[in-house]
C-alpha cells in the first residue's frame, strides 16, 4: 500500500490490516461524479467545499464508472441479451471517455492534540490523483489496481468539520483491444490489473475495463501510534484428530508500530486470547516504524480449524492494541484467527503434491473461481451466499484464477466461516503473458513474456496483498499465475524473498499447472479436458494427478435463461460448425457450449423448456461422475481436482453450478451428492459398487444395500451386507454388471445404493438412472406419472421443512426440482439454500429436505415442486 504520512512530509510503504480497527467508518454513500472532460476546474477547486458542483450525478462507490452509468440508467444492462454491444468500448472511445471525477462531502471534526485521522483507499483502478479541501494528497499519480493508499489527513481537515474529498480516476494505461481473443489483444496485461475485462472464452469485454474506486474507502482514527498489519501465525505440531483433547498450539504474533509523534512514545503492545494476555513494553523512537514480536503463546487444548467436510471451522477473536501510559488506547485491531497448520508433501504414487491440514492429508475437491461480479459489485452478503453454495457442493477448495483479482477480505471471511481452502493466483495468464503463439495478440511472445510493464509495481502490489490476506486460515496456497510463470525478476523475489519474509507458512506453486504441483505425464497443457464426457470416462481415463482445470457444461433451466435471454431467442439453438457455434447470436454471445447429442437419449426436446429440463439430467450426471471418478482413484491416481469452473461473474452459460443471479442448477446437487464425506457410488466403467471415506475415522457396522428398480417401481435386492471402511480411503465392494444388464436391457432401470447405520437410518444414498441396451432412456420417456404428495412446514423464521411422499405400487417419482416462489411476482426467491434438490423418491418411501431463505416481513413464500413424471405443485407455507 502506498502510505502518505503528511506531517512531517514522509512517503513510505505500508499496508491495511486484515483485521478491523475499532475507530473506523466507510465512505460508501453520498458520492457524486462527473466525466473529467466536462469539468473545467482543477483538483484544488473541485475539492474545495465552498465550490458548488452543479449537474454532477450520483456515483457508486465502491464501484466503477460502468456501475455508476448503469445505476443512473445511462447505459443498458450489459448482462442482458446483446446490450453490451450498445456500450462504447474504451479501446475505440478513448481513455478520456471513462476518466471521471468522484467527490464525497463528509463530516469529520478536527481531532484533539495527539490524535490522527487517516484516509484509506483499498483499491482504485487504475490511476488516480487525490485531493482534500483544496490540497493534493499524493505527490505523484497513484497507479496499480491492487496497491492500496493511506493518507494522514489530520492537518487538512476543515475547522467547521465540513470536508470534501475529490478523486480523479484514470483507466488502465493499456486498455487493450477487445478483438475476441483470450484477453483481447493481450495488452491489457501490460497493467498490474485484471485481464478478463478485455474478454475471454467465457465472458464478453467489460467496456470501461473496471475503471473506478472499486474497493472500500474509509476513515480511521488513532492516537500518536498507529498499529499496522499485525501477523498471526498458528503452529499445530503433530497429527491431530478432530475430536478429543488437543495438545497445545503455538500462537506467534507480530505487528508494526508507527509513531507519528516528533518525540519518543512509551507504551505497551498486548493481546488477549482465551483468557491469556501477552504484553510487551517498549519505547518507540520519534517519527519511526518499529517491528515488534510478542512472546509465543502455547495455547492449551485449542479448538482447531478444519476444511469443509473434515471438521468444524472454529474461529477466535484476537484483540491487539497499543496503549500509552497504561490506559490510553492509541490503536487496536481485532483479528479473526483460525488455529490450523497447512503443509504440503509430494505423493510418490500419484506423482503430485498433497495438502495436509493439522497433520492430516486432505483430498482436494475444488472449484475455479473468477470473481463474484465482473463489474465489481461486491457485498459481504453475496460473498457469503456464493461460498455457502461451494460448501453445500461438498467442495473444500476454491482457486482464484490469475486473470482476475486478489480477492477481497470479505471473500476470505466467508471461506474462513465455511471451511473453504483457497488457492490464490497472482495476476498473469498464459494467454496474455506469452505462453502460446497467438495471431490475435498485439505483441509477440517475447514481448508479452515480460508483461506487465512495471515490474516494481507488481512486486509492491504483491507485498501489499500478502499482508492484507495472510491472517485468514482459509488461505492455503499462493500461485504465481495461470498456466505460466511470472517474469524471472518478478518470480524470484516473490518466491524467494517476499513470501518467505511476509508469510512463510504456505505452499507456493510456480504456476497453476506446474509440474511442481502435478507431474504432467500425459503431455499437453497440464489441464482439461473440458466439455461433456461419457460418465465412464471419468473413471477409466487417467488425467493429471492434481488437475487445476477440468470441467463440463452448466446451462441453467428456463427460469434462469429468461432472466437474460430476450424472448425471441428463447428457442432451442441449432449447432452449426462446432460445439461453440450455434444458430442464435445471443446464445453465442453468452458463451453457450452445445450439449450436442447428449440430450437425444432422453428424447428430442419438444421446446426450450423441455430442452433445459433434459440438460439438467446431463448436468447432474456429469458432475456426479466427475467427483466420483476422481474419488474412485483417490491416492492411487489423484490427490485433488479443481473443476473449471463453478461460478460465472456474468450471465454466461458454461461452467457454473449456479447462475449469475444465484439460482442453482442440477450441477450443484450432482456435486453435492458425489462429494459427501462418506459416500457410496457406482463405477460407470466397471460396474463396481464402492464407498469413499473422506474423514479421519473408520466407519463400522454399516449396512451396504444395493437395489435395482424397474420403470414400474418393482425392486430387486442385489445385496444387503454389513461392512466397514477405514479412514481416507476408497473401497470396492462388488460388481453388479450382470444383474444390471438383465434388469435394464429393455427399458433401463434405477440403481439404488445405500449405506445405513445400525438404527437403519440412511447415512448415504445414491440413485442412478441407467439406459437400456441401445443407450437410450426409453423407459424414462414413457414412465407413468407418480402421485407424489408434498407437505410443507414452517420451522422457523427463514427456514422451511419439506416432506415428499411417494405411494407404494407406483413408479419412482423422478428428478424433482424444488423452488421457493415469491407469492406476488411468482418468480423464484434468490438465493435459497436447499439441503438437497433434483430428488428422486422410491415407491413407498419419503424424503425430507430443509430450505433456508432470506426471510422478510412480506407474505410467506410458496413452495414449487415439479418433476420428470410429477405434476407441478405450488404449495403455501403454513
Amino acid at each position: 500500500m502506498t502510505r502518505h504520512f503528511i506531517y512531517p512530509i514522509v512517503l513510505s510503504l505500508s499496508f491495511i490490516t486484515t483485521g478491523f480497527a475499532q475507530n473506523r467508518y466507510e465512505l460508501n454513500s453520498g458520492w457524486t461524479c462527473a466525466k473529467a472532460s466536462t469539468v473545467s476546474m482543477n483538483g484544488s477547486a473541485v475539492s474545495n467545499p465552498a465550490v458548488p458542483l452543479s449537474g454532477w450525478q450520483t456515483a457508486v462507490v465502491p464501484g466503477t464508472v460502468l456501475t455508476t452509468l448503469l445505476d443512473n440508467k445511462q447505459v443498458p444492462d450489459p448482462f442482458y441479451g446483446m446490450n453490451n454491444q450498445l456500450i462504447p468500448d474504451i479501446y475505440k472511445a478513448g481513455k478520456d471517455y471513462y476518466t471521471y471525477w468522484f467527490v464525497k462531502n463528509f463530516k469529520e471534526q478536527l481531532p484533539a492534540p495527539g490524535e490522527q485521522i487517516w484516509l484509506h483507499f483499498r483499491g482504485i483502478n487504475y490511476g488516480c490523483d487525490v485531493y482534500l479541501n483544496g490540497h493534493r494528497l499524493n505527490t505523484q499519480t497513484h497507479k496499480g489496481m491492487f496497491l492500496q493508499q493511506a493518507y494522514n489527513i489530520t492537518r487538512f481537515l476543515q475547522k467547521d468539520g465540513s470536508n470534501r474529498l475529490a478523486v480523479i480516476v484514470y483507466p488502465p494505461d493499456s486498455p487493450g483491444n477487445a478483438n475476441g481473443g483470450q484477453g483481447g489483444d493481450g495488452s491489457i496485461a501490460r497493467n498490474v490489473s485484471v485481464q478478463y475485462t478485455a474478454g475471454w472464452d467465457w465472458i464478453q469485454p467489460i467496456r470501461d475495463r473496471n475503471t473506478g474506486i472499486w474497493d472500500k474507502v474509509f476513515i480511521e482514527k488513532t492516537k500518536q501510534v498507529n498499529l499496522l498489519h499485525p501477523h498471526v501465525v498458528t503452529l499445530v505440531p503433530g497429527i491431530r484428530s478432530v475430536e478429543g483433547k488437543q495438545a497445545p498450539a503455538i500462537i506467534k504474533v507480530t505487528a508494526e508500530l508507527e509513531n507519528t509523534a516528533a518525540q519518543p512514545v512509551a507504551g505497551t503492545l498486548s493481546y488477549q486470547l482465551e483468557g491469556k494476555t501477552m504484553t510487551k513494553k517498549l519505547v518507540l523512537p520519534a517519527a519511526s516504524t518499529t517491528m515488534v514480536q510478542l512472546q509465543d503463546l502455547p495455547l492449551q487444548d485449542p479448538r482447531l480449524w478444519w476444511p469443509n467436510g473434515y471438521g468444524p471451522q472454529n474461529l477466535y477473536k484476537l484483540n491487539l492494541r497499543f496503549t500509552i501510559n497504561g490506559s490510553i488506547v492509541s490503536d487496536e485491531e481485532t483479528i479473526v484467527v483460525g488455529i490450523r497448520e497447512i503443509k504440503n508433501e509430494w505423493n510418490t504414487i500419484t506423482r503430485s503434491m498433497q495438502v495436509l491440514v493439522n497433520g492430516q492429508k486432505i483430498f482436494m475437491k475444488g472449484g475455479n473461481w473468477i470473481i463474484s461480479d465482473a463489474m465489481l459489485r461486491f457485498s459481504p452478503e453475496r460473498y457469503d451466499a456464493e461460498i455457502r453454495f461451494h460448501r453445500d457442493m461438498n467442495l473444500n477448495l476454491i482457486r482464484i484464477w490469475g486473470g482476475a483479482i486478489t480477492e477481497r477480505p470479505e471473500f476470505y471471511d466467508a471461506c474462513d466461516k465455511y471451511g473453504m481452502l483457497v488457492m490464490q493466483d497472482f495476476w498473469g495468464s498464459g494467454d496474455c503473458n506469452g505462453r502460446w503463439q497467438d495471431p490475435m495478440k498485439l505483441d509477440d511472445q517475447w514481448t508479452r513474456r515480460n508483461y506487465p510493464d512495471d515490474h516494481a509495481l507488481f512486486l509492491a502490489s504483491a507485498k501489499d496483498q500478502v499482508k492484507l490476506l495472510r491472517n485468514h486460515p482459509s488461505l492455503a496456497i499462493w500461485c504465481g499465475g495461470n498456466e505460466i510463470t511470472l517474469p524471472e525478476d518478478i518470480f524470484r523475489p516473490l518466491k524467494d524473498s517476499i513470501l518467505p519474509a511476509l508469510d512463510g507458512t504456505r505452499w507456493f506453486i510456480d504456476y497453476s499447472n506446474s509440474d511442481s504441483m502435478s507431474y504432467n505425464f500425459l503431455g499437453g497443457n497440464g489441464d482439461g479436458p473440458y466439455g461433456i464426457q461419457q460418465p465412464k470416462k471419468f473413471f477409466q481415463q487417467r488425467t493429471y494427478p492434481f488437475n487445476s482445470e477440468l470441467g463440463s457444461v452448466g446451462l441453467g433451466d428456463y427460469e434462469s435463461l429468461e432472466r437474460f435471454i430476450p424472448e425471441a431467442s428463447l428457442v432451442v439453438p441449432a449447432q452449426r460448425r462446432g460445439p461453440e457455434d450455434v444458430s442464435d447470436s445471443v446464445w453465442n454471445y453468452h458463451k453457450y457450449i452445445s450439449y450436442e447429442h447428449s440430450l437425444e437419449p432422453y428424447g428430442k426436446p419438444a421446446d426450450i423448456k423441455d430442452f433445459t429440463e433434459k440438460a439438467q439430467l446431463v448436468n447432474y450426471d456429469q458432475y456426479r461422475a466427475l467427483i466420483e471418478g476422481f474419488s474412485a482413484h483417490m491416492w492411487e491416481w489423484y490427490t485433488g481436482i479443481i473443476i473449471w469452473k463453478t461460478q460465472n461473474p456474468w450471465t454466461a452459460m458454461r461452467g457454473q453450478m449456479y447462475d449469475y443471479y444465484l439460482d442453482p442448477n442440477a450441477c450443484l446437487y450432482g456435486l453435492r451428492k458425489a462429494g459427501e464425506p462418506l459416500h457410496i457410488f457406482f463405477n460407470a466403467a466397471d460396474s463396481m459398487v464402492s464407498v469413499v471415506n473422506n474423514s479421519f475415522v473408520s466407519h463400522r457396522d454399516m449396512m451396504l444395500q444395493v437395489k435395482l428398480v424397474d420403470m414400474k417401481g418393482k425392486e430387486t435386492l442385489v445385496t444387503q451386507v454389513f461392512s466397514e471402511i477405514g479412514p481416507t480411503i476408497t473401497k470396492k465392494y462388488l460388481s453388479i454388471r450382470q444383474e444390471l444388464k438383465k434388469v435394464a436391457a429393455a427399458e433401463g432401470a434405477f440403481v439404488v445404493l445405500r449405506l445405513l447405520d445400525t438404527k437403519q437410518q440412511i447415512i448415504s444414498d445414491n440413485i442412478y438412472w441407467m439406459a437400456d441396451s441401445t443407450g437410450y432412456y426409453s423407459g424414462l420417456q414413457k414412465i407413468a406419472k407418480a402421485n407424489l404428495s408434498v407437505s410443507v412446514k414452517n420451522i422457523a423464521n427463514g427456514k422451511i421443512g419439506l416432506k415428499l411422499s411417494n405411494p407404494a405400487n407406483g413408479p419412482v417419482a423422478f428428478f424433482n426440482r424444488i423452488s421457493l416462489i415469491d407469492p406476488q411476482t411468482k418468480k423464484r426467491i434468490l438465493p435459497v439454500f436447499y439441503s438437497d434438490n433434483y430428488i428422486s423418491v422410491l415407491p413407498g418411501e419419503e424424503s425430507s429436505i430443509s430450505i433456508d431463505y432470506p426471510a422478510n416481513s412480506g407474505n410467506p413464500p410458496l413452495v414449487e415442486v415439479r418433476g420428470w413424471n410429477v405434476e407441478r405443485q405450488l404449495l403455501p407455507v403454513k
